[in-house]
């Protein structure tokens, strides 16, 4: 089966991605390892929510993004290698086709080595390395995007999933050949 978009980490910032590639109708499938550091937070500072326990907040994240149609598979990923119409991704348990990939790892970075991907110093505390990317969230291999902690944001979980819908919003916009746009209007 060939997706769109294979997104690979479920933390706001692959869940937001999700949400966004789901929305704007492009076959989406998010792949998590059930790892994210958000699964162990507390939240007082995420905009628009009083508190939220980590876990229900990326559990709210992937739901929003299967209701527009994204798919969920609980995996970890161990090899992504580039194919003549795009990326096959390989977990623990099977194997996957997609056109482009963002990677949402948070911390993980383990796929860097494989894949060929650049990778510079992190920044913030505890954060030994990032993937290096540009300010859209390209990598140095084309067709791979990366997005949150993983990508040199901030781990506050406000920031990373502003950035997973960034480079969600750059990613649709470039298969789409113009920028693409998602705004929702209130009903009277």
């Amino acid at each position: 089966m060939m997706v769109d978009i294979a997104i690979i980490g479920a933390g706001p910032a692959g869940g937001s991605a999700a949400l966004f590639t789901a929305k704007a109708g492009k076959k989406t499938l998010l792949i998590d390892s059930d790892q994210s550091v958000t699964k162990k937070a507390w939240l007082e500072n995420h905009y628009g929510v009083p508190e939220i326990k980590g876990p229900d907040l990326v559990e709210v994240g992937i739901k929003q993004a299967q209701k527009f149609g994204a798919e969920l598979v609980k995996a970890k990923v161990t090899q992504i290698e580039k194919t003549e119409d795009g990326f096959q991704i390989t977990t623990d348990q099977e194997t996957y086709q997609a056109k482009v990939v963002i990677l949402a790892t948070g911390f993980l970075l383990d796929l860097a080595e494989t894949t060929g991907l650049a990778t510079k110093p992190g920044t913030e505390p505890r954060v030994k390395a990032v993937f290096d990317v540009d300010a859209a969230g390209r990598t140095n291999v084309e067709g791979i995007w990366a997005a949150g902690t993983c990508a040199g944001v901030s781990v506050h979980t406000i920031i990373t999933a502003g950035d997973g819908a960034k480079v969600a919003i750059n990613v649709i916009s470039e298969l789409d050949g113009a920028r693409y746009v998602d705004h929702d209007i209130l009903k009277a």
